[in-house]
């Protein structure tokens, strides 16, 4: 018998699907025929196999070769099958017991010396893998502390090609990985470096607490990228769940540093205005990859100088915000990311930008016109918090000179309101303020008309959206959890109607 196969795991976004791949020898001119939809990567691989079974001490067969890549009609792209490949060949020609590969998963790239290289995507590989009941998967050395996050599947890391051989022979087994402690997360940036801007501070609070979205507006100097940049320190740890999600979607995009396998802390993401729709969506020409959008899930996608932006490109963020997650289609396939992260703008008033502020401006209200309007209405509609930030005062820096709240306090005071959200939400499925339908939050947790006066009238006026209204009663619980109060009153719907309409009036 000349038929060998053993498993790998292709990736479609972040799912993993097994792959079996089965290799048959036939009597015939040497040639190698690949099966299964390859990429022109995967195509690539055989001669990749072929110089590294050779340079590991192996034979490579001098037969007709056919290699199939099942299910046939899934796309199979990159080059973590090279060692599923070599493995194959190896028990099709008997350098290797048949029965050693045929329930064991391979993934890793093959270096022309036999060396085993790290690819992207193990951890949602790895997922799949226990997933589908399989016990054990061997992946290169640098992938291991990655791959050892799923439980109830045995990692065998190595680091060449004779290696695996030398465990499949059973000369030399492979010890089981074991994941090392995870290395302390980064310190973060302190919101007490922020010299005045209470306003500002106030809005990145409550954009933390509520998992609301956030525009800043304001000279240059005013503070609008520290604040944005200290958002992500004010967000609760991920939990695990949330944890593994986020650093499978940096695993695929290959943006997982190697000394944090696990991605525990909110991320921050802050594309330049150059970026592309593929860049800030996802896409590729090849594989799917997650754009900055994907890349900012549960954490903060920064837009600064989002005028700058072509209006295109901003425009692809509305359905996605709403929905979190995004699809990208393509002619090979498609592949679904999640994407519920948190936006953040940021503009300056004027194309001018002048530190100085509008007594220094030079343009003309048709240019102020003109480059507010870059900015579409459908997207500022989807935009909670909106917050005019004024140029920093000498009075202002020299009060600054003292103790300002540090991250520290304000993050405590989100945590404690964050809490008070999940009880209420307990059994919706929901989490944070901002993703609470409207109709449920009027049928379920109405606040008093009374206190909606100020709110109602804005509405009557038209300077305010009936998707506008419903966001501002998120705004307004999110003020009451962080007061402590049990249901928003007159104070917290007015302070969420100014954060609503304070650009409008601007």
């Amino acid at each position: 018998m000349t038929l060998a196969r053993t498993w790998s795991v292709g990736l479609a976004g972040v799912q993993g699907a097994m792959v079996e791949v089965e290799v048959d020898l036939a009597a015939g001119l040497p040639q190698v025929v690949l099966v299964g939809l390859p990429d022109a990567v995967v195509r690539q691989s055989v001669d990749r196999v072929r110089a590294a079974v050779v340079n590991a001490g192996a034979t490579f067969p001098q037969r007709r070769i056919t290699i199939g890549l099942s299910p046939a009609s899934m796309p199979k792209q990159g080059s973590g099958f090279d060692l599923a490949l070599a493995a194959a060949i190896l028990a099709a020609v008997g350098t290797v017991p048949r029965r050693s590969v045929d329930r064991l998963v391979l993934l890793g790239e093959l270096g022309l010396d036999g060396s085993l290289r790290g690819i992207r995507g193990v951890l949602p590989a790895v997922l799949a893998v226990a997933r589908a009941g399989f016990a054990q998967v061997v992946v290169p050395a640098a992938n291991a502390d990655e791959a050892a996050l799923v439980e109830g599947v045995e990692v065998l890391a190595a680091g060449t090609l004779g290696e695996v051989v030398g465990h499949l022979t059973g000369k030399a087994p492979l010890a089981r990985h074991v994941r090392g402690p995870l290395p302390p997360a980064p310190p973060v940036p302190d919101l007490g470096d922020v010299v005045g801007q209470a306003s500002g501070r106030r809005a990145v609070e409550v954009a933390a607490a509520g998992g609301h979205h956030l525009f800043l507006t304001g000279p240059p100097g005013a503070g609008k990228t520290m604040l944005a940049e200290r958002l992500p320190g004010l967000l609760p740890p991920l939990d695990e769940q949330a944890a593994l999600e986020v650093t499978a979607i940096h695993s695929v995009a290959g943006t997982l540093p190697p000394e944090a396998p696990l991605v525990t802390r909110p991320t921050f993401e802050s594309p330049h205005h150059s970026a592309t729709l593929a860049a800030l969506i996802g896409g590729g020409s090849g594989q799917i990859r997650p754009g900055a959008l994907c890349r900012a899930h549960r954490g903060v996608l920064f837009i600064d100088e989002a005028p700058e932006f072509p209006r295109a490109v901003l425009d692809t963020l509305r359905q996605p915000l709403e929905r979190g997650q995004v699809t990208i289609q393509r002619a090979a396939g498609s592949a679904t990311f999640p994407c519920r992260a948190q936006l953040v703008l940021a503009a300056n008033p004027c194309p001018c930008a002048s530190a100085a502020g509008d007594t220094a401006c030079t343009c003309s209200p048709l240019e102020r016109r003109r480059y507010q309007s870059r900015l579409s209405g459908p997207l500022l509609d989807r935009i909670d918090l909106r917050v005019n930030l004024p140029a920093v005062t000498r009075a202002a820096w020299l009060d600054g000179m003292g103790a300002p709240e540090p991250t520290a306090v304000v993050a405590g005071r989100v945590l404690a309101a964050r809490a008070i959200a999940a009880q209420r939400l307990a059994g919706t499925g929901l989490s944070v303020n901002s993703q609470v339908p409207g109709r449920l939050l009027r049928e379920r947790w109405p606040v008093p008309r009374a206190s909606l006066q100020l709110a109602e009238r804005a509405l009557e006026r038209g300077v305010l959206s009936v998707r506008g209204f419903d966001r501002v009663l998120r705004v307004a619980w999110t003020l009451a959890d962080l007061a402590g109060r049990t249901v928003p009153g007159d104070d917290e719907v007015a302070e969420a109607l100014g954060m609503r309409l304070q650009r409008a009036a601007a």
